[in-house]
């Protein structure tokens, strides 16, 4: 290194450490990308920056790795232990000078080969400040955007004015090794290197600024001028017997309602405001997977967010998580309800954009809406949109609106330049603000419109909301699904662009089953979910502090030894710790006597655990069955459960968008008797598998398990006693009767879950049955009971409590449900 480099160094080193805030992307870079710290490292920026470098310098001091700055000595020789693509751009001359970067390459591959066990580590770096996208007009404003390798002057602006906003990219390292013992000259792989890096650097940057923004004009040109469009402005002109003026102001209005207006400072100003938010009503913010939409990115992925909906707090949430993992914030599908002055306008500058809850044959709506997003996708803007169509009222997934899925679809038909990957996103909090509005909307409360007087009564309500989890699910590669699915779909590109194929439908249908199991896939355990499914399995909702520590420590055991899936995260803390933070959200009644602590739900709020346990009762289906069959028959072999689970699996499946086919849910439970008998909440005696004795510690866990999913079971022995009852019922009749029934069961014997009586459970349960052929069709469409049915009947009324079975055998024989 030359001493005016080390000289410049020293200089800006403290104007840099006051003005630069580095943040680290990944954080965990050993884990995520593979980078050894006691190997050698160089690093690769694509600027001569000496900014750029001392930025890097603060983040490998945070991470552990070795200094930037420092001189590299590699076989007695020394070399900087940073290289730079490109010089900076000079202020009076068209293009930066060569930094001989490749004769440096040349130069350290042919080390390697004179230097057998030498094996040094390329590191790629890219660091930006701020996450300006390009603009097709130029203004004063790009000043201080950053460019490809701006001149020292412009840089100066750029570290005064975004230091704050400094990201430090880190990608997977190189091993120098490895590229030397590739066939042909040093010279010719150093030359691919720099190109290969060339491009990768590009691919950063388009991943974490995106695409230049849309003018207006270019925006009203492209939809307006498209085919879809233009005919239905001359439908709507003649069925409306209106001018074709008057029918394009309209469709130019359909635009200004419709499109977002995306500005990036607003994104850096957010920034800074849900920092300072997150910070005062999140113990932490968890993120799982993230390596995925990264990995996805640099192969020029177009990406769609789809996550499950909790809450108003997630467009905020998963935004900030993907700004903070390197992204480019999505475009955002919000709900019209939203776009009220001013928070429409924010969430618009935001990235959102507007769509009516209902197209209702509006023709030319949806012609503007269809190319809008399709424009969005061909310009390589992310999207992200909510399958569910509304938030959960329970804590379960919805079952999807397929809307906007098929548009996507639709959009690949018509030709999306780049590959297009679905990325199923699972959110979970420890606390969701609008929790006590969703109960009251089951009750039958009417929802309230969204307001400012809303959102400043939710601003002022805002404490502590414990942990949030961003989990980043299995992405679904579009181009893939269709191929599998359907072979033939290029061939629709041909056709006639207003006619919808026939196979779209179920496979439309078939995606967004797909995109919900993943999203229920990428679980995140919790301690508030924990505590609210330990509480709500017991008799009196009440437990001891060291019962609860005890369950919650024996459930994550469980999962830790048979994972409900590999996206699944568990949390890292002890059973103490875990319910000790739980605690402290003051949702719980705590009261102490001699014996030690006793929790359980606040007065008259037992309720509201339902949703926190619902969020995570997909992942206690099967371990809960196999309880279940245990405790109720006093003991069963592991042929009776795969028995019982092989029947009831595919219900189960339907209900809570569970995973696994049904070969993969009788392996997992095998797996899972196996866990369950070595962690104590079994035992074994003569080939039966039986509760474990009553005064182990693991017997209340045990008995916990066999009770979590007692409502699920007593749910579906309403529908199935109404059956037996009537034999042959319309499906209308069947849920409206299933419901009063469900309704009176909740009221005699306390059930706390709103669900429990909803009609969409309800007739997701029916649904299942049918598809399933646990029901015979009439020709009118009735329901017709079966000797199968019957069979399923006994087996889960063999299961539920004594107390529910004699009254539910009561309405069978009586026909009331007095």
């Amino acid at each position: 290194m030359s001493w005016m480099r080390k000289a410049l160094l020293s200089v800006f080193h403290y104007p840099v450490k006051l003005l630069v805030k580095a943040h680290s992307i990944p954080v965990n870079v050993e884990t995520e990308l593979g980078i050894d710290k006691s190997k050698p490292i160089v690093y690769l920026l694509p600027s001569n920056s000496v900014t750029d470098q001392l930025a890097l310098r603060m983040s490998t001091e945070a991470l552990g790795l070795p200094s930037p700055t420092e001189t590299l000595t590699l076989a007695g020789r020394e070399y900087s232990s940073t290289l730079f693509l490109r010089k900076t751009q000079p202020i009076f001359r068209s293009s930066p000078k060569d930094t001989g970067i490749e004769e440096v390459f040349t130069d350290l591959f042919h080390l390697h080969r004179d230097h057998e066990n030498l094996d040094l580590q390329v590191v790629p770096v890219y660091v930006t400040w701020g996450r300006a996208p390009g603009r097709g007009n130029p203004g004063l404003s790009d000043l201080i955007t950053e460019a490809a390798a701006p001149s020292w002057l412009r840089k100066l602006f750029i570290v005064l004015f975004l230091g704050r906003d400094n990201f430090i990219n880190y990608s997977k390292a190189v091993s120098a090794r490895a590229m030397s013992n590739q066939h042909g000259s040093d010279q010719s792989i150093a030359h691919k290197l720099v190109r290969v890096a060339s491009t990768h650097f590009q691919r950063k940057r388009q991943s974490m600024t995106g695409p230049t923004l849309l003018e207006r004009q270019e925006l009203n040109n492209s939809v307006l001028g498209s085919d879809a469009v233009r005919r239905a402005i001359a439908e709507e002109s003649r069925s409306k017997k209106v001018s074709h003026d008057k029918a394009k102001e309209t469709a130019q209005g359909y635009i200004t309602e419709i499109a977002a207006d995306y500005r990036e400072g607003l994104i850096r100003f957010g920034d800074r405001l849900l920092t300072r938010i997150w910070n005062k009503i999140y113990n932490g913010i968890s993120v799982g997977h993230a390596d995925r939409i990264r990995e996805l990115a640099a192969n020029g992925h177009e990406i769609i967010y789809v996550p499950c909906h909790r809450s108003h707090m997630d467009y905020l949430l998963l935004t900030y998580v993907i700004y903070h993992e390197g992204m480019v914030t999505p475009h955002i599908a919000a709900g019209i309800n939203l776009n009220f002055w001013p928070v429409g306008k924010m969430f618009r500058r935001g990235g959102a954009f507007f769509l009516r809850r209902s197209f209702a044959g509006n023709k030319l709506y949806t012609a503007v809406f269809r190319e809008y997003l399709e424009l969005l996708f061909n310009k390589g803007y992310s999207v992200k949109y909510y399958p569910e169509g509304g938030r959960s009222r329970t804590g379960r997934l919805i079952p999807p609106k397929t809307g906007m899925l098929a548009m996507t679809i639709q959009a690949m038909l018509k030709g999306v330049n780049r590959p297009v990957s679905i990325v199923p996103v699972y959110i979970g909090y420890e606390n969701v603000m609008e929790v006590k509005s969703y109960l009251n909307e089951l009750k039958g409360s009417k929802k309230k419109k969204e307001s400012n007087l809303q959102v400043f009564s939710a601003i002022r309500k805002l404490k502590n909301y414990g942990h949030g989890y961003v989990n980043f699910g299995e992405p679904i590669a579009l181009n893939q699904f269709l191929e599998t699915h359907v072979p033939n779909w290029r061939d629709c590109r041909d056709a006639e662009p207003e006619k919808k194929p026939a196979w779209l439908t179920p496979a439309v249908n078939e995606l967004a089953n797909n995109v919900m199991t993943r999203i229920n896939r990428a679980a995140a355990l919790n301690g508030m979910a924990l505590t609210s499914l330990c509480l709500l399995s017991s008799k009196t909702q009440t437990m001891s502090e060291s019962e609860l520590k005890q369950a919650i420590g024996d459930f994550m055991d469980l999962f830790k030894a048979v994972p409900f899936s590999e996206d699944a995260t568990i949390p890292e803390s002890t059973a103490e710790e875990l319910l000790r933070d739980t605690l402290k959200l003051g949702r719980f009644d705590i009261k102490e006597d001699d014996y030690g602590r006793l929790i359980s739900p606040q007065p008259k709020s037992a309720v509201y655990l339902t949703y926190y346990r619902n969020n995570i009762l997909h992942l206690f289906a099967i371990p809960g069955l196999i309880m279940a069959s245990v405790f109720a028959k006093k003991g069963a072999t592991k042929n009776e459960i795969l028995q019982l689970i092989a029947a009831l699996y595919p219900l189960l499946q339907k209900e809570l968008f569970l995973h696994l086919t049904q070969d993969e849910a009788l392996t997992h439970t095998d797996a899972l008797v196996t866990a369950l008998l070595d962690n104590g909440l079994l035992r074994q005696k003569d080939g039966e598998l039986l509760p474990p004795d009553a005064h182990c510690k693991e017997f209340h866990s045990a008995w916990l398990l066999s009770r979590c999913m007692q409502e699920t079971l007593q749910r579906y022995a309403v529908v199935l006693t109404i059956l037996d009852k009537e034999k042959v019922i319309s499906r209308s009749a069947l849920e409206r009767e299933s419901k009063q029934v469900a309704e009176r069961l909740s009221a005699l014997y306390g059930l706390s879950s709103p669900e429990f009586y909803d009609k969409n459970v309800l007739s997701s349960f029916i649904g299942a049955l049918k598809e399933n052929h646990w029901l015979d069709s009439e020709k009118d469409g009735s329901l017709k009971y079966s000797e199968e049915c019957e069979a399923l009947r006994q087996d889960v009324m063999a299961l539920i409590w004594p107390e529910m079975m004699q009254h539910l055998e009561n309405v069978a024989l009586n026909g009331s449900a007095e």
